[in-house]
């Protein structure tokens, strides 16, 4: 069999642009995945994480020194919300904004809407939002965290 290298981009570009095709359509029609919606909310550093982003969008350096930990296991994390559809992303230069979005599913909001409410009471979450109060509004932030957007919505006058 005489296969010359001039014919190789024939045979692989129609492929690469199928399979594109192919992955755009599935995301389309991607159903709501309950169990990982509740795996999602089934995390002790998870549920922190969302009692403190509440309704802010709140800078990924908040969190590692809110709650103390490493920053890839903060990330992990998050990463696990975006993909319960439960949290939403956005890029401002190094930094990265995450922030809560409803659920696709009427009934998963029901219940994070109920979980949120129920955040808000315990004693441990309480600590940790003031926690991120008093970072996000302190005159001068940590220097690991200095230059980074602070919450809109947290910082007080």
């Amino acid at each position: 069999m005489d296969c010359s290298i001039s014919q190789s981009p024939i045979f692989v570009k129609p492929y690469i642009h199928i399979r594109a095709k192919i992955v755009a359509m599935t995301r389309k029609s991607k159903v709501f995945d309950k169990e990982l919606f509740f795996r999602a909310l089934a995390d002790r550093t998870r549920l922190r994480l969302l009692n403190l982003i509440r309704n802010e969008e709140v800078c990924v350096c908040f969190f590692v020194e809110t709650l103390k930990t490493n920053q890839p296991k903060i990330s992990r994390h998050l990463a696990y919300l975006r993909r319960a559809g439960i949290l939403g992303v956005r890029r401002d230069g190094p930094w990265m904004h995450y922030r809560m979005i409803e659920p696709a599913d009427a009934d998963a909001a029901r219940v994070l809407k109920d979980v949120m409410l129920w955040l808000a009471t315990d004693q441990e979450m309480m600590r940790d939002r003031e926690r991120l109060l008093k970072f996000c509004c302190a005159p001068q932030l940590p220097v690991n965290i200095k230059g980074a957007p602070r919450p809109a919505g947290l910082v007080t006058a």
